[in-house]
């Protein structure tokens, strides 16, 4: 495990952020659906994205990585030759989008995984499989590892929209390949719907049709076939918002490679800077948030829980109260994230308090140093960097190489903006 100790300063300068994660995890499962070859341009590299790769490979799409480019040919996808074992590592997308897709393999298939994977629930597509008769075996408590054979799942499915969308993002992309029409009808108000919106888009540009009549039913026509594209994936909101907010507590970096018109959830990055006082400019090739005096708000995190961290900083440095509400399934992140953000920001001396649902949290104009933890989680510890910018004193980062599932390069580009530090392994002196 590796460490940081980082020395406050302000980050300056312009920084091209990573390709979308989200994107490129339904990028490359609907490429290998597609019974052709796929390219698929500016994939980035991730441990969350090598094993959607891997999964998709073990299912038996041919996937070659040329630089930043996969080219994916899916003529042999799902057609197994024997039970398969995935291992979705930490990735919540990979497990729960390729569950529903499995049921079109021939042969079972076994999903395992690492860290707090195991423990995510999984008892939202029981249902469906007990309705479907789809054979399945799971560990104790309805998690990993769990098993799953071949079935038809299409027709009338319920589902709650207060679960996580990859659920629903999953089913979209498996039922298509049914020779029956389906439907899945949301029982509650759907929570982030931007990422259906994304994984809908995806499912577009390779050829498959669903229509969503505003977010209360999805019609999927079955007998559909995934259609070879090239495909490009876009910069990532969820990791420009750290150094956005950078920007707005005092840096100035200008994030390149983002769409304005991007359908990615996460742009609201924008929207609460400005809500909370700050300015954002477009420059020439990119976008950046000026410094500026911050004030409290009231956000609400349902469509956009992946900016929770880093708007919780924001919060801890404007004037005033800042409230986050409706942020309750960050508990079964990576981390436990409210109290992990409560947490590290408290050890900076920060006022923060945890309700059941999110965070309030008191602003103040300066915190302290101290030493923070990333709790495996790559957003608590890029938050941290991020509150590192109006601090007083040196903060020691453990875990610092966490930031490798989403973003791994982080680090390195964190110090070619200004950021100081002094990277180590835990058990080597400073």
């Amino acid at each position: 495990m590796k460490s940081v100790t980082i020395t406050p300063s302000k980050l300056n300068g312009s920084v091209t952020v990573p390709p979308s994660k989200s994107l490129s995890h339904r990028a490359v499962i609907c490429a290998a659906l597609a019974g052709g070859v796929s390219e698929i341009s500016n994939i980035g590299a991730s441990d969350d994205i090598d094993v959607t790769i891997e999964a998709m490979s073990m299912l038996g799409a041919v996937i070659k990585r040329d630089g930043d480019r996969l080219i994916i040919d899916g003529g042999g996808t799902l057609k197994t030759d024997g039970p398969l074992t995935l291992d979705c590592g930490e990735s919540g997308s990979t497990l729960r989008f390729l569950i529903p897709v499995s049921l079109h393999c021939g042969d079972p298939v076994t999903f395992v995984g690492r860290g707090r994977l195991p423990n995510r629930p999984l008892d939202t597509f029981f249902p469906i499989f007990n309705r479907a008769g789809v054979p399945y075996e799971c560990g104790g408590g309805g998690t990993l590892p769990l098993t799953v054979g071949r079935g038809d799942v299409s027709g009338m499915i319920e589902i709650e929209g207060s679960i996580s969308s990859q659920f629903i993002s999953g089913l979209l992309m498996a039922l298509p390949l049914y020779p029956s029409k389906s439907e899945i009808r949301v029982t509650t108000p759907l929570e982030s719907r931007g990422y259906v919106d994304m994984t809908i888009d995806v499912m577009r540009k390779f050829g498959i049709e669903v229509y969503n009549n505003n977010y209360h039913t999805f019609k999927v026509p079955g007998g559909q076939k995934y259609k070879p594209a090239d495909y490009t994936v876009e910069g990532d909101f969820s990791q420009a918002a750290f150094f956005l907010a950078a920007g707005a507590l005092g840096s100035f970096v200008v994030c390149k490679g983002l769409n304005p018109d991007s359908l990615q959830g996460d742009k609201a990055i924008v929207d609460i800077i400005k809500n909370m006082g700050g300015s954002i400019v477009a420059e020439q090739d990119g976008i950046a948030a000026l410094p500026s005096q911050l004030r409290g708000c009231v956000i609400d995190a349902a469509q956009t829980p992946d900016l929770v961290p880093v708007a919780a900083v924001l919060g801890a440095l404007a004037e005033g109260e800042t409230v986050i509400n409706n942020a309750a399934r960050l508990r079964l992140k990576e981390s436990d994230r409210l109290s992990a953000v409560a947490e590290q920001l408290n050890a900076l001396g920060a006022t923060v308090l945890e309700k059941n649902d999110g965070l309030i949290i008191e602003g103040i104009g300066k915190l302290g140093g101290g030493t923070t933890n990333g709790c495996n989680d790559h957003r608590i510890a890029m938050a941290v960097a991020v509150a590192s910018t109006r601090c007083d004193e040196e903060i020691v980062l453990n875990g610092s190489d966490c930031v490798r599932k989403s973003y791994p390069r982080f680090w390195r580009d964190f110090e070619t903006l200004g950021g100081k530090i002094d990277e180590w392994n835990v058990g080597e002196s400073l």
